[in-house]
C-alpha cells in the first residue's frame, strides 16, 4: 500500500470515529461511558494522519523521491470502502433477528448477580422497569414482587409465529457481548396483531405466572395498555 493511501485511510478512520460520537450512533456499538475514549482515539488518529500527510507533502516539495515513480496501487484503494461505509451508513442496533435466533436456541437467563436486590414495588402505581429487571424478578424471584403490580416496559417487537415479544439487548461492554432479554406479550389488545418486528413499543401490564414453569421460554406480561414509541437514543440496557 502506498503511503498516500495509508494516510487517507487513517484520516477516514479517525473521522468515522468522531462522526459516530457526534451523531450518537456510537451507542449502537458500545456503552455511553466509552464516549470520551472514542473522541480521544478519533482525534489522535486524525492528528497522526494530518502529520503524515504534511510530512509527505513537504518531502515532495523538496524532491526527495529520487526522481523515480511508484506503482499506482489501485487495489489498495478498495480498503477505503469500509471506512467510507462507516462514515455514510450506520448499521442498526441489534434487534428482532438476534432475539428470534436466541429464542430458537434457548433464551439466556439474566445473571442475578448483575441485578440489584428486589425491593417491593410501590402499590397503586405503574412502575417503569428495565426489561432485564422484569425478567430477573420473574425468573430468580419467581415473580413474588411482581404479582398484582402494574409495570411499564419499553422495548422493540419480536414476532415468532403467533407469539409476540417485547425485548431489549443487554450489553456489558459493547454490542459484541450483547444478549437479548425477551418478555412475551399476552392478552386481547387489538394492536398486538398489527405489530411488526423491530417496532418500538411501551407496554403497561401485569406479570402472569407461567402455567408450566418447566416449559416457559420467557416470562409473560398481560397487556393492559400498549402504544408505539420512537426508538430511544440508547437502544441497549446495561
Amino acid at each position: 500500500m502506498r503511503r498516500e493511501t495509508a494516510n487517507v485511510l487513517l484520516l477516514l478512520l479517525g473521522g468515522c470515529l468522531l462522526k459516530l460520537v457526534w451523531t450518537g450512533d456510537y451507542l449502537r456499538y458500545v456503552k455511553p461511558q466509552h464516549r470520551w475514549w472514542l473522541i480521544g482515539a478519533g482525534l489522535i488518529v486524525v492528528m497522526l494522519a494530518g502529520v503524515a500527510i504534511w510530512r509527505d507533502m513537504r518531502g515532495a516539495s523538496v524532491g526527495t523521491d529520487g526522481g523515480h515513480s511508484h506503482g499506482t496501487g489501485r487495489s489498495a484503494w478498495l480498503l477505503l470502502v469500509p471506512a467510507l461505509a462507516g462514515l455514510i451508513v450506520a448499521p442498526p442496533a441489534l434487534g428482532a433477528d438476534s432475539v428470534a435466533r436466541s429464542l430458537d436456541a434457548g433464551t439466556r437467563q439474566v445473571d442475578p448477580a448483575e441485578i440489584e436486590a428486589y425491593p417491593p414495588l410501590p402499590a397503586g402505581e405503574v412502575t417503569p422497569m428495565p426489561i432485564s429487571q422484569f425478567h430477573a424478578r420473574a425468573t430468580w424471584d419467581k415473580g413474588r414482587t411482581l404479582v398484582g403490580r402494574q409495570v411499564r416496559l419499553t422495548g422493540f417487537v419480536v414476532r415468532q409465529g403467533e407469539r409476540t415479544y417485547v425485548a431489549r439487548v443487554v450489553i456489558g461492554c459493547c454490542a459484541a457481548d450483547g444478549y437479548p432479554v425477551p418478555v412475551r406479550l399476552v392478552g386481547d389488545a387489538p394492536m398486538l396483531r398489527t405489530l411488526r418486528d423491530d417496532e418500538w413499543i411501551q407496554v403497561v401490564g401485569r406479570y402472569r405466572p407461567p402455567r408450566d414453569a418447566t416449559r416457559a421460554r420467557a416470562p409473560e406480561i398481560a397487556v393492559d395498555l400498549l402504544r408505539r414509541v420512537p426508538e430511544p437514543e440508547d437502544p441497549y440496557e446495561y
